[in-house]
């Protein structure tokens, strides 16, 4: 990594139990609008392609270092990068806990920016696209406009928000307003300021691994610069926009790769009915259920996790 921006990007950090992958290394990445990402890449010998992650809305790259092994054993190589306002990527306020997004258009400039500095020049075709949660939908957002990728499977992507009992149409007239007054940087109601502490894994909605679940707060307590807070209502403005342009072009749109969505049937924090809507509605889409996966399937029970790769090899027919 650039000594330069030491101050900025938070070096990888390995643990005891959550060791680094093979020959992964760490980049950086400089947006078209200036902010500096923290990226990892890994290259083993004669490999089969490059499985490209693409991680949900505060995630971190070490969280995924068991699944960047996995793919690696199976002769992949792999490479990820972490979104602005979250993980070892430049934040945009001094609260580092809050996210700082206003348009989905950032998190699309930061995919390009990782794809055209890291993964294109410098990974071995072909490219499979894995998009977890927010990260499925800034795929699903490339994939409108991008050939990158001879195929793409998401993760429980987020095509719908499940709000609970909040009425949506409020829900809307909130993140509307509060962004338009100076407030869009408050975090939602009942979300929390902090990251996930190893207290919050009774009654989470995420996984029902609890070594899996343990390990991501245990990186949170040693590297706590990685974590992140609840959503913002800029945040989550800037993904109802996105997600009613996505909802309302599902029969129009060509997407430039086949597409498969692997969702969990326990899962809480994406709308899966919203997720069967798109499925079919949309060209060249094709849908998994896993029904014991919370949201968070990938880092799921060892059966749970042995699911997807299974429905990723038999689709991507790597």
């Amino acid at each position: 990594m650039d000594q330069a921006l030491a101050h900025l990007l938070t070096p990888l950090t390995p643990l005891p139990g959550n060791g680094l992958p093979e020959g992964l290394k760490g980049a950086t990445v400089t947006t078209r609008d200036g902010r500096k990402l923290r990226a990892a890449y890994a290259i083993p010998g004669s490999p089969r392609g490059t499985v490209v992650l693409v991680c949900g809305r505060g995630d971190f790259i070490e969280r995924w270092f068991e699944t960047i092994g996995d793919f690696i054993r199976r002769g992949f190589a792999v490479a990820t990068f972490d979104f602005r306002g979250q993980g070892g990527s430049q934040r945009a306020y001094e609260d580092r806990y809050r996210d700082g997004v206003r348009h989905f258009s950032e998190y699309d400039d930061d995919f390009t920016s990782f794809m055209t500095q890291i993964v294109l020049p410098d990974c071995p075709p072909p490219f499979y696209a894995v998009g977890h949660s927010t990260g499925g939908l800034v795929l699903l957002r490339a994939l409108e406009r991008r050939t990158w990728f001879e195929r793409a499977v998401l993760s429980a992507p987020l095509i719908g928000v499940d709000v609970g009992i909040w009425p949506m149409p409020l829900v809307r007239f909130m993140c509307a307003l509060f962004p338009k007054i100076g407030l869009g940087r408050l975090f939602l109601p009942g979300q929390s300021k902090r990251p996930l502490a190893p207290s919050n894994f009774a009654g989470n909605n995420l996984t029902s691994d609890r070594r899996r679940f343990l390990q991501a707060t245990n990186t949170l307590a040693e590297q706590p610069d990685l974590g992140v807070g609840g959503p913002t209502f800029s945040w989550l403005n800037a993904a109802l926009r996105s997600l009613r342009h996505m909802q309302s072009h599902a029969a129009s749109v060509t997407f430039r790769a086949p597409i498969l969505v692997v969702v969990g049937g326990r899962d809480r924090v994406v709308d899966n009915e919203a997720t069967r809507r798109f499925c079919n509605a949309a060209s060249g889409v094709s849908l998994a259920v896993i029904p014991e996966a919370r949201h968070e399937i990938l880092f799921e029970r060892d059966s749970i996790r042995e699911q997807f790769f299974a429905a990723f090899e038999a689709f991507t027919g790597a």
